[in-house]
């Protein structure tokens, strides 16, 4: 179960070596943005070797290479599969042959050092508007995509639009995002929001990409995980919700029942569904009834 994705540069040790105990359920060891043309190479190495010798514990890892139209793509791929990250993220992803131009070359990859086929999994970077169009594509496009991800300083520059706190010049981008993810049944993950000092901003916007549906939030600093993990995760009350409503359906059942109530309201399949799904979250978060 992965709540909160926290952006770590790829060429800063003394901040990947702590990625593990930040908080997050995963982070992304960054080589694309963070990192200058000049520290490429030295940035390559460093994540290489942070995942070769030493680990990241429970925390899961995904690696955000370079656009597949730069130089660097290639190499950064052919240093860190080899040590089995989680995910690999490509970036500026805006359609389906974006994402199967990478799946090849980490499936020879995968071929050539005797790793399972899909050992490692995607999670493309959308950001530019024609992604946004394409969203359904490009998640469906590899049985290797897991989620898609969204972008939204980027994308707001390719929209020619100013990026803001209250996010709705990204709306139609996180509802359109999050409807392709579900159609082809991959996680998705929303945008950071980007003022480290605003620790009220941060719930607001975590609060709101939620309500949409979205999987979990990524964050571009440890003063925002927290924040993430506690929206994302199921209350005590929705928790013990969903325990009401399975022992109601199955009382139901017992007793032959076919239209089942709980509190005066009916309990249709949907309902159902959403109990099961927050208690298959709070299972995967260790959390009990009484959470």
């Amino acid at each position: 179960m992965i709540r909160s994705m926290l952006f770590l540069p790829g060429n800063t040790p003394n901040i990947i070596v702590n990625g593990e105990i930040l908080g997050a359920d995963a982070v992304i060891l960054d080589l694309e943005d963070a990192v200058a043309p000049a520290e490429k190479d030295s940035a390559r190495i460093l994540v290489r070797n942070a995942l070769k010798y030493m680990g990241f514990g429970a925390c899961r890892v995904t690696v955000r290479i370079n656009a597949i139209d730069t130089e660097f793509w290639q190499k950064d791929l052919d240093a860190i599969i080899p040590v089995k990250p989680d995910l690999i993220m490509p970036p500026k992803v805006s359609c389906a042959k974006d994402v199967q131009t990478v799946d090849a070359y980490i499936t020879a990859l995968e071929e050539k050092l005797g790793l399972e086929k899909n050992t490692v999994g995607l999670i493309p970077l959308i950001e530019t508007a024609l992604g946004i169009e394409n969203a359904y594509a490009i998640a469906s496009a590899s049985p290797r995509v897991r989620a898609i991800f969204l972008g939204g300083e980027d994308l707001t520059a390719d929209l020619h639009c100013k990026r803001t706190k209250e996010g709705n010049e990204i709306n139609y981008a996180r509802c359109r995002m999050v409807v392709a993810a579900r159609a082809a049944g991959v996680e998705v993950y929303d945008t950071p929001f980007t003022d480290v000092n605003d620790d009220e901003g941060i719930y607001t916007d975590a609060q709101y990409a939620k309500s949409l549906g979205f999987t979990g939030k990524s964050a571009i600093s440890p003063r925002h995980v927290k924040a993430i993990n506690e929206v994302f995760s199921p209350s005590a009350k929705d928790i013990a919700y969903a325990y009401e409503v399975m022992e109601a359906i199955r009382i139901a059942k017992e007793q032959g029942k076919g239209a089942v109530a709980l509190r005066g309201k009916m309990i249709d399949a949907p309902i159902v569904a959403r109990a099961q799904q927050t208690i298959a979250m709070a299972e995967a978060l260790g959390l009990g009834r009484e959470a």
